[in-house]
């Protein structure tokens, strides 16, 4: 799997240089900050750092786990559950530049030797069967078409007994995506499941469904917040817009849109290996 995908998420290259750069022109040093002033930018999914603290209540992790993080991006939500767990976090991501930077922000946050990124494709994972203790993968499948191998894969590199925690954009009933998204600037990388072929993916990999809980209404409310201003400003203000440029400000009224007519739904899925 390779080709638009990485170009997508590239955001123009160079990106660790010019979110230092950022940092420092807002008189900010990266040094001084937390993983959690980083959210705003490194964990760009609805509901952002707590949706993944939600899931990592449930992830079962202690200091002695290795987790996987597949399609880790920027590295926040690896860096959230090494620093709140005190795990050991691999994250895996296609797209070099995202691993790149992710290394670099873990370099600046002291959180080396808890973290590690490597550039990996999520349909053919490089590591050996039962490798890890514990799996999460969040807004990475809706630009897999092949999510059976995805989870499949998972499956395979997780010890018996383990948790995969699953956070995705599904398909919903009223009607068809509207471009560009944060996810795919037009449809051909684009590939959204409902929510029941999600639960038969995951089930045909091998995992037993523990839990299957939707968050749309509470991501609509997020983004709306967002969007207006009304919520507390980030620590670092420094958004995704570094990554997508202008064309961020339509995708975002494009998820309002999808989210308030339920185009698009927001799905989190808790699995037993």
């Amino acid at each position: 799997m390779t080709g638009k995908i990485e170009d997508h998420y590239s955001g123009g290259g160079s990106l660790a240089a010019r979110i230092a750069e950022d940092l420092r022109a807002k008189g900010l040093e990266s040094s001084s900050l937390t993983p959690a002033d980083f959210s705003a930018l490194d964990e760009f999914h609805f509901r952002g750092r707590a949706a993944t603290l939600e899931l990592a209540a449930q992830m079962r992790l202690t200091a002695q786990s290795k987790a996987l993080d597949i399609g880790s991006g920027l590295g926040g939500v690896s860096r959230t559950l090494a620093e709140t767990a005190g795990c050991h976090v691999t994250g895996l991501d296609l797209t070099p530049e995202l691993c790149a930077a992710a290394a670099e922000i873990s370099t600046w946050l002291g959180l080396t030797d808890k973290t590690d990124f490597m550039q990996g494709d999520a349909t053919e994972l490089p590591f050996a069967d039962n490798s890890f203790d514990a799996a999460i993968t969040v807004h990475v499948a809706m630009n897999i078409p092949a999510k059976d191998r995805m989870y499949a894969e998972a499956r395979r590199v997780l010890r018996p007994g383990s948790v995969f925690a699953v956070y995705d954009i599904l398909q919903g009933g009223g009607g068809g995506m509207i471009f560009p998204a944060p996810w795919a600037a037009e449809p051909s990388i684009s590939h959204l499941a409902t929510p029941q072929e999600m639960e038969t993916l995951l089930c045909q990999a091998g995992f037993k469904l523990l839990d299957s809980i939707e968050s749309t209404a509470e991501s609509l409310r997020w983004l709306e917040e967002r969007t207006a201003g009304t919520g507390p400003p980030p620590p670092v203000p420094i958004t995704t817009r570094l990554l997508f440029g202008e064309g961020f400000k339509q995708m975002v009224q494009n998820q309002l849109r999808t989210l308030r007519e339920r185009r698009m739904l927001t799905w989190s899925f808790l699995c037993e290996a």
